[in-house]
């Protein structure tokens, strides 16, 4: 069976997450359903990360064995088709070898989150940014992020529902950059890793905006990551701003 690898772009919000689920809307539920109207024997599909409820992407990748052979245009084109009208689309679409694997042949995870620092309701951006009334404290997120690369136990950052094995990670990259958005003042905070834990970087961003606002002051990071204790952390900040933003591979199938 050929396998193809998938480039996916969705919005999160009128789903329950990536993974499907028997009761509720997911995108994987989505995907595989228009891969059923083209191939009624395909397998379930696997995907390089499970997002959230109401979390979006840019760039998840997924892969997919089908019976019979595709030029890679037409599958995605057909894809897309079948998916209206959900907010899902394949972006990118190419074959890989057999062992090929979305999730276990990643070598990195990348993730964007968006704060909109604006007090007048978003419209346009609505269920895209968590937004915040106020300005906040780039120099000081900057540095309270500083403790957060690196190896670390993170389990102050952990989901109590976390099925990892192990609270120890290494964050590659945690960067946060001011940006003039269509709507206003934003955040843009990208982090970069391996894998993540479950609502890391919910808790991350949480944390960090309390760090922005004067609550907590820069080092206070520093004391949670050391606590190793949930109750440490910072709110965990809605899910709308989140996106996973790419996925790394020794080599990139998409040719990126």
């Amino acid at each position: 069976m050929p396998r193809y690898a998938l480039k996916i772009e969705y919005d999160g919000t009128p789903f329950s997450g990536w993974q499907r689920q028997s009761e509720r809307p997911s995108v994987q539920g989505a995907v595989e359903a228009a891969l059923a109207r083209l191939d009624p024997g395909a397998p379930a599909i696997a995907a390089a990360g499970r997002t959230d409820a109401g979390v979006h992407a840019l760039g998840q990748v997924a892969h997919a064995d089908l019976a019979r052979d595709w030029d890679t245009f037409r599958l995605a084109e057909a894809l897309n088709y079948h998916l209206r009208p959900a907010p899902v689309a394949v972006v990118a679409c190419v074959l890989v070898p057999g062992d090929w694997h979305a999730r276990f042949s990643a070598m990195e995870r990348r993730y964007l989150f968006r704060i909109l620092e604006r007090r007048a309701p978003a419209t346009v951006e609505a269920g895209r940014v968590w937004q915040v009334p106020r300005a906040l404290d780039l120099d000081a997120m900057r540095e309270g992020a500083a403790h957060l690369l690196g190896h670390h136990d993170f389990t102050t950052f952990r989901s109590t529902i976390c099925q990892a094995k192990s609270p120890v990670k290494t964050l590659d990259e945690a960067r946060i950059d001011r940006v003039e958005g269509l709507s206003g003042s934003e955040l843009h905070f990208r982090f970069r890793a391996r894998s993540f834990l479950h609502n890391q970087i919910r808790s991350f961003v949480g944390t960090l905006e309390r760090v922005g606002s004067g609550a907590w002051v820069p080092d206070d990071v520093r004391a949670a990551l050391e606590a190793r204790n949930r109750a440490a952390c910072g709110p965990v900040c809605p899910p709308q701003g989140l996106y996973l933003s790419g996925v790394g591979y020794p080599a990139d199938p998409f040719g990126g």
